[in-house]
């Protein structure tokens, strides 16, 4: 006689949903380490300023060393950029994408500088996006 368990044949949802999220967690936090360095490698150290259009300089290493990445579990997707410095907020968005501030001259006077795009985060995220298909092939076991 041949016994057949037909609870068997059933997947539970619980644990492939436990399963799907790990995997998830995995393969976005590679992603996002994968990000972070390429948009770190972009950046040259060198005293002079980059071109409009190309990555910035880094004249001390600040802004290398403050591109971080992080999987937000509420979201279940991966956060990658630059934190804000210190001094200021603005300064990796206007290095991102361009615009106005205002600052203090040398003579204490408020002017409002312009800033030329000089984006490391999106050619960074367009360059390793082709490898996401490849990363989640046979991620779910």
């Amino acid at each position: 006689m041949i016994h057949l368990n037909v609870k068997a044949l059933f997947f539970d949802s619980a644990a492939v949903l436990e399963k799907v999220d790990a995997a998830t967690r995995k393969v976005l936090s590679r992603f996002g380490a994968f990000v972070r360095t390429t948009a770190r490698h972009s950046i040259r150290k060198r005293k002079a300023a980059s071109s409009p259009g190309s990555p910035p300089s880094s004249h001390v290493g600040t802004l290398k060393r403050l591109i971080f990445f992080g999987y937000d579990l509420s979201a279940r997707s991966v956060v990658i950029g630059p934190a804000p410095f210190r001094s200021t907020v603005e300064a990796p968005p206007l290095l991102e994408y361009g615009g106005t501030a205002s600052r203090t001259d040398r003579k204490g006077r408020h002017v409002l500088a312009r800033y030329a795009a000089r984006p490391f985060m999106g050619p960074a995220f367009a360059k390793e996006q082709s490898k996401l298909p490849a990363m989640w092939a046979n991620s779910v076991r």
